[in-house]
């Protein structure tokens, strides 16, 4: 599956005031700026329009409802990005003052990077968070890079898109006799739900069936195939794994939804958990999705983690 991983540096040109975790903010007025830029028939509601299934906005926001992959182990497809917003937790910006995030895409979105870059160019003549005399936050796009390698800058208003794409695999790994301890901290809030709720408590073999699930579904969907593994066994396995340390807590945060016109409070897991047991076969597959994020609203930013081999 090809990955794209693209960093985009802005100034603020008016004072802005944001919530501590802006992701939900970022991908809203994306979602309205790409819609601006792409829609060709303004006045008709995406389900009914004839250009559904070519339409970009239609295929990054509306993925669940325009495809079909029949071989996926979930009921949907997945969004084939993922804004990962400022990881500071300020809420009011001064004129002049910079920020970056980061946007991910996957498959072949990543071909459409022109109209990305242009819809965060509008964006932010649009403007986030709070009005501030009347005037959201307006920023301008200075530049983007991925890697070392600057693929864009206002100046010149030059688009690079020969640089930055990943092949992304994941093969079967043996397993090993031998106990590993990992430490798996979580940066942004993780939404997942097993048996039907949301829960802090996050055995390992609950955390396994989510990183698997999440490659399954993006490599169906903007891959060759999901990779071949033993998923069954893999799950069976991951129960013997012992949670030695949990550090996870419940963290709760409100979003203003436009689609829906109201107020959302969701709530996710932070913080830190150590499992120890037979990791070998797995941490391929930590490793991997610690860049893709997962669970649920990963659009926003949110699923985002790291781990550390301890021993």
């Amino acid at each position: 599956m090809f990955f794209g991983n693209y960093r985009f540096s802005c100034l603020f040109t008016d004072e802005a005031e944001l919530p501590p975790f802006k992701g939900s903010t970022f991908r809203g007025v994306f979602g309205r700026a790409l819609k601006n830029v792409v829609c060709a028939l303004r006045r008709q509601e995406c389900p009914d329009c004839l250009l559904n299934n070519r339409c970009l906005y239609s295929v990054v926001f509306e993925a669940t409802e325009t495809q079909n992959i029949p071989e996926s182990r979930v009921a949907s497809p997945p969004h084939p990005f993922v804004i990962e917003p400022p990881m500071d937790t300020a809420t009011h910006y001064r004129k002049g003052d910079r920020f970056n995030f980061n946007l991910l895409l996957f498959g072949d979105t990543n071909l459409q990077l022109p109209y990305f870059v242009y819809a965060f160019e509008q964006m932010g003549k649009i403007g986030i968070g709070k009005r501030i005399d009347g005037i959201r936050g307006r920023f301008d796009l200075e530049d983007v890079t991925t890697g070392s390698d600057p693929i864009y800058s206002a100046s010149d208003k030059k688009l690079k898109t020969d640089k930055g794409l990943e092949r992304l695999s994941l093969e079967a790994v043996n397993q090993e006799d031998k106990d590993y301890r990992i430490t798996v901290r979580f940066l942004t809030p993780l939404r997942l739900k097993f048996e039907n709720r949301l829960s802090a408590d996050l055995q390992f073999h609950i955390l396994a069936r989510a990183m698997l699930r999440r490659v399954s579904s993006l490599f169906n969907a903007y891959g060759d195939k999901e990779p071949e593994l033993d998923y069954k066994g893999l799950v069976k396995r991951a129960l013997d794994v012992r949670t030695i340390k949990n550090e996870l807590q419940w963290f709760d945060w409100k979003r203003y939804s436009f689609r829906q016109d109201r107020e959302m409070y969701l709530g996710g897991i932070i913080g830190s958990v150590v499992y120890e047991g037979r990791l070998r076969e797995y941490m391929e597959l930590i490793e991997l999705c610690s860049r893709l994020h997962i669970g649920k609203q990963t659009t926003f930013g949110l699923g985002k983690f790291e781990s550390e081999i301890i021993s």
